[in-house]
């Protein structure tokens, strides 16, 4: 009695586990593609770490870039742009500083990130 309880269960787990493992395509088909198997999850995007600059550097030209492009860009606001764009043209970055329109550790923090392009 033992042996016939133990053979039934083997076919009963078969049955069950087998449809998980087993695939089966129409004959002259192809298998479906199964994505890869990973255990790691899908790398997210890299996000800046609040104060820092964005994950894709630009280089803005400061002697064209609109109001939201300047406000963008750390220690920038609404304000600082606006001045930005009123001191125009600029010859060089650093005139930013030289005529007083932001303050040397806001052209610190973006003096890397801006350029002044001359007109020819």
């Amino acid at each position: 009695m033992r042996t016939s309880h133990l053979c039934a269960l083997a076919v009963l787990s078969s049955l069950i586990v087998s449809p998980v493992f087993a695939q089966t395509t129409a004959p002259g088909t192809s298998a479906p593609a199964k994505p890869p198997m990973s255990s790691a999850a899908p790398a997210a995007p890299a996000k800046p770490m609040p104060g820092t600059t964005s994950s894709v550097s630009k280089i803005i030209d400061i002697n064209t870039a609109p109001k939201d492009e300047l406000d963008k860009l750390p220690q920038i606001g609404e304000a600082r742009a606006e001045a930005i764009i009123k001191g125009r043209p600029y010859k060089a970055k650093d005139e930013l500083v030289e005529k007083k329109i932001i303050p040397q550790s806001a052209y610190d923090a973006i003096k890397d990130r801006i350029i002044a392009h001359q007109k020819s």
